[in-house]
């Protein structure tokens, strides 16, 4: 079943979308504290977890690549959509076997076409999910201090890059895709990047649905490591609180959750604007 949002109702979601960009453009003092400079943060860094921090990052670019070992069950977010799409309806079940296709089984290509608000709700309840369940790991790996700190970095960033691949499948884009391999990497560099980056990440993805978006795919993919640095300066002086042990645990939590937060709100808010856009287009 094909969305039928009003177009007003859709301009006004887009103008939401934008307010929350120009909100994320103001520099909070915790942003301002993690562009000190890069060498200062190298030195009070302990070399385990600047390696780590080097490997975990070194995913995003074999992520980029190949898709890397971060790839989600498909089959288990469009359940969601369509458990969330018979919600809305009531328990309408025929209408949801219409908008599944065969066997009443709901494909990604039908799950484009599900209205706004049932893949709003979807990614909600994926993110609540995955925000608990980074609070709980930092709280976990924080016991330790810097031993444990060590396997919590790839963790984070693993589930950040799996958070970013459900909100592709809930606003029914195919995450396995170099073009939006591409653009989750994206949405995670705008998480941590400072006003600048925020605005540069901003206008390559105005530009991302034009025609000539496939040509600039390849130099995206050779320039993943401007989105290192930009993650390992902000990430980094996060996990320095959590390297106490014992007292890590509540550092550990607070980090980790509020790392999934802006990664989840990023990727919901950008993708969700690709959505809306691409609806207004077909009714213009």
């Amino acid at each position: 079943m094909a969305a039928t949002e009003e177009t007003a109702y859709l301009a006004d979601e887009l103008k939401r979308i934008e307010a929350w960009e120009k909100d994320q453009k103001q520099a909070w003092f915790w942003e301002k504290l993690s562009r000190l400079p890069f060498m200062l943060l190298d030195r009070l860094t302990p070399k385990l977890i600047r390696d780590k921090l080097g490997d975990a990052l070194g995913e995003v670019g074999r992520f980029l690549q190949t898709g890397g070992q971060f790839l989600v069950q498909q089959k288990s977010v469009l359940k969601l959509l369509q458990a969330a799409e018979h919600n809305r309806q009531g328990g309408r079940r025929h209408e949801i076997d219409e908008a599944g296709g065969e066997g009443g089984v709901l494909t990604l290509e039908k799950a484009a076409h599900l209205p706004l608000e049932t893949m709003d709700r979807t990614a909600e309840e994926l993110i609540g999910r995955r925000v608990k369940f980074a609070a709980a790991q930092g709280a976990t790996t924080g016991v330790g201090g810097v031993f444990t700190l060590a396997a919590d970095i790839p963790m984070v960033l693993g589930l950040s890059l799996k958070v970013l691949q459900e909100i592709a499948l809930c606003y029914g884009y195919d995450p396995r895709s170099e073009q939006e391999r591409v653009f989750i990497v994206k949405c995670l560099q705008f998480a941590s990047a400072d006003i600048v980056g925020k605005k540069a990440v901003l206008e390559e993805l105005s530009l991302f649905e034009e025609d000539h978006k496939s040509l600039q795919v390849f130099s995206q993919i050779q320039g993943w490591r401007e989105v290192v640095q930009t993650y390992r300066d902000s990430f980094g002086w996060k996990k320095l609180f959590q390297l106490v042990p014992v007292a890590g645990i509540l550092f550990g939590s607070i980090s980790n959750k509020g790392t999934m937060e802006d990664v989840a709100q990023a990727g919901k808010m950008l993708y969700r604007k690709r959505r809306i856009l691409e609806r207004l287009k077909s009714t213009s």
